[in-house]
């Protein structure tokens, strides 16, 4: 086979990883074969790179490629003296190309009740978890999909190490819009319970401040001050009782006095 097969790269700026051609066959060797690209472009196939119907490994490139052949092929690689093919469709996505925030298109090839797995062209399928499908509450993934259903979905998160990508449909979505009615804008103004009237009111201008909550350690003064209060009340009355039955005491010995004089 030829070497000397490489195209001008610099006049054409499509020949990059994963390019796609319809190529003809012109030279079959042992180790591979030579692959017209059209335009004066060329590449070279090798025979691990050559795929059969069948998926059967090859003995000889001639049993699978003859001169002449039409075959679809990808460049695997660029080097200075050549083009390398693949007859293997190769990935659009490696894991090195994947990143968060981008937004790809894919199949739907399974649904499960937590999730629908998307084929996005990488090497693992994406999981599309029933939580991404939309804002609004979905019970079940097949209320909106269907399985070998093309949809855009955004990458949220790729986890090389363990061959994980999360994907998200509803991050495509606009966030809907949360209605709040403000009621107590729409009622009259009214002073709260401890406010104070301002002294404008002379004028014919209503004006209220509310009173500041009392802090912990003022509701804590309240608190003892009321207790010392009724303690005072308590002992005060205490002492009444105590000065009636002493008086008592007193008018019934001089009762009794007086009648023993009397006597």
């Amino acid at each position: 086979m030829e070497e000397n097969t490489a195209p001008n790269l610099e006049q054409n700026g499509e020949m990059t990883t994963k390019t796609h051609f319809t190529g003809k066959v012109t030279l079959v060797s042992l180790a591979g074969a030579k692959i017209d690209l059209g335009d004066g472009l060329t590449g070279l196939i090798h025979i691990s790179q050559i795929k059969t119907a069948d998926g059967q490994p090859i003995k000889r490139v001639s049993d699978v490629l003859k001169p002449g052949d039409s075959i679809e092929v990808w460049v695997k690689r660029v080097r200075k003296d050549r083009v390398e093919l693949t007859m293997f469709e190769p990935l659009l996505y490696d894991w090195r190309d994947l990143k968060p925030d981008m937004i790809v298109k894919g199949k739907v090839i399974r649904l499960e009740t937590f999730g629908a797995f998307v084929d996005i062209g990488a090497e693992k399928s994406g999981l599309l978890h029933v939580s991404e499908l939309s804002h609004g509450y979905v019970r079940n993934p097949t209320d909106l999909l269907k399985e070998g259903e093309e949809i855009e979905v955004k990458v949220i998160e790729v986890d090389r190490k363990k061959k994980q990508i999360k994907l998200s449909m509803k991050a495509l979505e606009a966030e809907p819009v949360k209605e709040e009615e403000n009621v107590e804008a729409a009622k009259p103004t009214r002073g709260k319970k401890g406010s104070k009237k301002s002294k404008s009111e002379s004028t014919g201008e209503t004006e209220t401040q509310s009173e500041p909550d009392p802090t912990a350690m003022e509701l804590a003064y309240r608190e003892a001050m009321t207790k010392e209060k009724s303690k005072n009340q308590d002992a005060s009355h205490n002492k009444k009782e105590k000065q009636g039955l002493k008086d008592q005491e007193d008018l019934l010995t001089r009762t009794l006095e007086q009648k023993v004089q009397t006597k």
